[in-house]
């Protein structure tokens, strides 16, 4: 088999009688592996594009936790406080009743000294008009 001189030289014609530096088959591969690389880059495109949807999506979704995050610990803050208040205003009211029953007792001790007293001058009325 005869070797061509301008393959030997490292020239080639393709299908359309074109002088090539390159071999036909080796023109032909790195034909497709660019054709092969234009559609990774197109889907590593929309690919980007997936990912950046998804994370738009997960970031509104962690805004939206935090803020309800935030709502239940102002919740849970504004009942703590209700609490407190009432165990305030308990104490208080607890205060008062026991404020009021010394007072109750106060008065019943002078009631029961106010009617020994009287029972007394009824009896000093009594023997001063029997005196008489």
């Amino acid at each position: 088999m005869a070797k061509d001189p301008l393959a030997e030289a490292g020239l080639h014609f393709d299908e359309l009688n074109k002088l090539r530096v390159l071999e036909p088959d080796v023109s032909q591969k790195t034909t497709e592996l660019k054709e092969e690389c234009e559609e990774f880059v197109d889907k590593i495109g929309q690919f980007q594009k997936i990912v950046g949807g998804l994370i738009e999506l997960v970031d509104e979704l962690a805004k939206e936790a935090e803020n309800e995050k935030m709502k239940a610990i102002g919740a849970r803050n504004l009942l703590k406080s209700v609490e407190k208040q009432r165990e305030a205003q308990q104490q208080q009211l607890q205060a008062l009743i026991a404020e009021k029953k010394m007072q109750l007792e106060r008065y019943r001790i002078e009631y029961e000294a106010l009617q020994k007293v009287e029972a007394e001058q009824n009896e000093f009325i009594d023997q001063f008009i029997l005196q008489k």
